[in-house]
């Protein structure tokens, strides 16, 4: 297990971060032309993507980004 000390600031870079990576591994999940093996990584990435995710942003923002079509188990 791992601390991390942040300020606001860092916060908010980090919750803008992963927003747009998420965002991005969103977006390539609905191209066609895209690998299913290739997806299912993608898919594992969201999932750890989301988890630090729930760690650094406000439960508003959480909830646009639960995954509808990314299964999280």
């Amino acid at each position: 297990m791992l601390g991390l000390l942040i300020d606001d600031k860092q916060q908010n870079e980090l919750e803008y971060v992963i927003k747009r990576e998420m965002e991005e591994l969103l977006f390539d999940l609905e191209d066609h032309r895209i690998d299913q093996l290739v997806k299912q990584a993608m898919r594992e990435r969201y999932k750890v993507l989301f988890q630090l995710f729930t760690r650094v942003a406000s439960e508003d923002e959480i909830k646009k980004y639960i995954p509808q079509q990314v299964k999280i188990d």
